[in-house]
Formats: C-alpha cells, sequence, structure tokens
C-alpha cells in the first residue's frame, strides 16, 4: 500500500481557503450525508420515480422493498449530484460537496491537505478558491463529454482537487511528498519526487482505468479525475505565460515603436542591439516581449536577454522581468548562463506576494546547473535568506 501523508518543503502562511474547503465538506458530511443516509426516502417525493427509473426499477415495487433499498441521501445526491443526462448550474458546483462515504471524503481531504497550501500560498486564498471551483467545473464537463447520457450522479471533491494537483504539479516540481510504504513486511515512510506520485496518480491510478474502463468504470469517476488534472495543468500555464505577454502587450500598446526606415529592415535581434547601444531598454524590452517564437527569441543574444530581465527588476516590473527570464530557461536549455536567468526568475519571485517557495526552487534550480562561482555562491546567499526568513516567521 503506498499512501500521501505530507510533502516539502511548505510555506509559513495559513492556508486558510484550503481549511475552508475541508470544513465546508465535512460539516456537509456530518450534517447532510450521514442523517439522511439513515433516513426513510419520502414516497411522496416526485423525484422518487425518476430516481428508480435512473437505477432500472420498473413495474410495480412492494414499498417495503424501496423502504429497504432507498435512503433519503440517494434522492438528496441524484438531486444535487452531477447527471450529464439531465445537467444543471446548481448541481455542478454542490456536487463537489457530496461524498459516498467515509473513505470517499477522507481520501479526498487528504489529498486536499496535503497539496492545496502550497497551490494557495502561490495564489491567494480568493484567487485559489476560484481556481479550485473552475477546475472543478472543467473536471464536470470532461466526465460529461464521455457519458453525456448517463443519469448516475457524479459527487465528491476530487475533480476540483485533480484541478489542485495539477497546479501543483507544474509549480512545484523540486518539491518530495511523504510517502507512507506498507508491504508485507516493509513498513516505512519515504520521499519521493511530487512529480513522480502526481505522475503515478494520472496515469496509473486514472488514465489507464480511464481507457480499458471508461469515464466512471467501477464507480470512480477517472475521466473526472483526468480532466480537473488536465484543468489544473492548462491554468498554470496560462498563468505564468499569457498573463505575463498580456501584461507586455499592455506596454507595448502604451510605447508605440517608431518606423525605422533602412533599406535592409533590420531583424528583430538587430533591433534589440540597436537599442540597447543607444540606451533606451524601454524600447528594447517591448520589441523583445513581441517576438513569438522561439527561433526569433533565440537569435537575440543571451547576454542582452539577461540584461532587458536585469531592466525590468531593477524597475519593479517582475512579473515582466519573471516573463523574460522563464523564456530564457525555456529556449536555451544548453546555455551556459542558465544559471544567471534561474537566478533572475527566484529573484523576481522573492518580490512577488506567496511565491517564495517557487522562488526557493529556482535558486536550487541555479545551483544545479551553475558553472560560475559567483552564481554558485549568490543562490546559496538567497537559499539561505529564504530559510532564515521562513524560521523568523
Amino acid at each position: 500500500m503506498f499512501l500521501p501523508i505530507g510533502d516539502t518543503p511548505n510555506p509559513r502562511s495559513t492556508p486558510y481557503a484550503t481549511w475552508l474547503l475541508i470544513g465546508l465538506n465535512v460539516a456537509v458530511f456530518l450534517l447532510v450525508t450521514l442523517p439522511l443516509s439513515g433516513s426513510r426516502v419520502d414516497l411522496n417525493d416526485p423525484l422518487l420515480l425518476d430516481y428508480l427509473h435512473s437505477i432500472g426499477a420498473r413495474g410495480s415495487i412492494p414499498v417495503e422493498a424501496i423502504l429497504q433499498q432507498v435512503s433519503a441521501y440517494d434522492l438528496t445526491v441524484f438531486r444535487f449530484g452531477y447527471r450529464p443526462a439531465a445537467p444543471s448550474l446548481l448541481s455542478m458546483f454542490s456536487a463537489m460537496f457530496l461524498h459516498a462515504g467515509w473513505m470517499h471524503l477522507l481520501g479526498n481531504m487528504l489529498f486536499l491537505w496535503i497539496f492545496g497550501d502550497n497551490v494557495e500560498h502561490r495564489l491567494g486564498p480568493v484567487r485559489f478558491l476560484l481556481a479550485y471551483l473552475a477546475t472543478g467545473v472543467a473536471a464536470t464537463l470532461f466526465f460529461a463529454f464521455f457519458e453525456p447520457g448517463s443519469q448516475v450522479p457524479m459527487i465528491g471533491a476530487s475533480g476540483a482537487i485533480s484541478g489542485v494537483l495539477g497546479l501543483y504539479f507544474i509549480w512545484f516540481p523540486r518539491n518530495k511528498v511523504k510517502v507512507f510504504i506498507f508491504f508485507i513486511i516493509i513498513v516505512q515512510v519515504v520521499e519521493i519526487p511530487a512529480r513522480l506520485v502526481l505522475g503515478f496518480y494520472l496515469l496509473v491510478d486514472n488514465l489507464l482505468p480511464f481507457l480499458f474502463a471508461g469515464a466512471g468504470g467501477g464507480g470512480v469517476a477517472h475521466g473526472a479525475h483526468i480532466g480537473g488534472f488536465v484543468g489544473g495543468l492548462a491554468l498554470a500555464w496560462g498563468i505564468d505565460r499569457l498573463l505575463p505577454a498580456w501584461k507586455g502587450r499592455r506596454l507595448r500598446e502604451a510605447r508605440p515603436e517608431p518606423t525605422v526606415k533602412s533599406e535592409q529592415p533590420e531583424t528583430p535581434a538587430e533591433e534589440i542591439r540597436r537599442l540597447l547601444a543607444e540606451g533606451r531598454p524601454e524600447r528594447a524590452v517591448s520589441r523583445y516581449l513581441s517576438l513569438e517564437t522561439r527561433e526569433q527569441r533565440r537569435q537575440v543574444d543571451g547576454d542582452q536577454v539577461l540584461a532587458i530581465g536585469d531592466f525590468l527588476l531593477a524597475g519593479g516590473a517582475h512579473d515582466e522581468a519573471l516573463s523574460v527570464f522563464r523564456r530564457f530557461i525555456a529556449d536555451r536549455g544548453n546555455d551556459s548562463r542558465l544559471s544567471r536567468a534561474y537566478l533572475g526568475a527566484g529573484r523576481a519571485l522573492m518580490n512577488k506576494p506567496r511565491c517564495m517557495t517557487s522562488a526557493y526552487h529556482y535558486f536550487l534550480g541555479a545551483l544545479d546547473v551553475a558553472e560560475d562561482p559567483n552564481d554558485i555562491e549568490a543562490a546559496r546567499r538567497y537559499i539561505a535568506a529564504i530559510q532564515k526568513s521562513g524560521r523568523s516567521q
């Protein structure tokens, strides 16, 4: 048996939104699920007939049989769980807070408790709640796409929590997950790279069953788990890439480029080099951020790209600087100056709220690739500063 029980490192902030979601799910279970599970169904409920038809009951059914097999909670799940054949906006959200039993609830809350705090620290409580609900909706829609005629209600927080896992996968690649292993006589806790644990969850626990048993095979909504995870990946990518690019477009629109007359038009790399040489780094920033392809960006001298990032950092444009350094890392994986880009990205994140853990990972990345002793020393200095700051909180 393999059971995740924690992760490291963890932020020092209190994950209020994560605890709120856990509290809401537990409260619904205690106040709704448990009482109604032991209550008899109301035979006058107009939804009862639809429910019986959905489970295949036909003809005359003795009242005693109904009372023995159907509880009031069954009808609640039928009403507020998400049924692809009878979709509603209310059930799309209410289904996220209903669970089938203690094990269903505890498993979901364990994963939310382990992985939610880091993601919430990165996004902030309000945006974390919005991301949670958005990926939960994505999970539901993905599941419904493959089961459009199903009247079986889908319930549980696992779709939304899978979205949190997708966000975690992108943003915290160097984290470790503490896994409890119990196998015959082996009982121990080991730390495994987070991406291995989450990759196993996605591929082995969900994708393979989805391919061979269907979206809801075995009573588990594997399709919802996959949809939520992919939704989280897409949301993290959008926040990291599209948001800085959009801000860069606003910067370019506010500072229109002059027309340069030349017999032979300048290439983007030549124009950026000229603008920097002329002492016009603002124009060079706008021109670099306008480059749409990796090939165009790779033609710009690496030192000039790093100079653009440093200029943005010095001016307090941390989002744009982070975008420049991340592009350098993505475009120039074998560049000898890669450690400088990791350091720049870490410095940018240190100046953004709730991003200290991500900054820590970038400084670790700088240590991994640095060849220059100065870069190694700088990375160690920043890591020590973050660790000292964490202990003082």
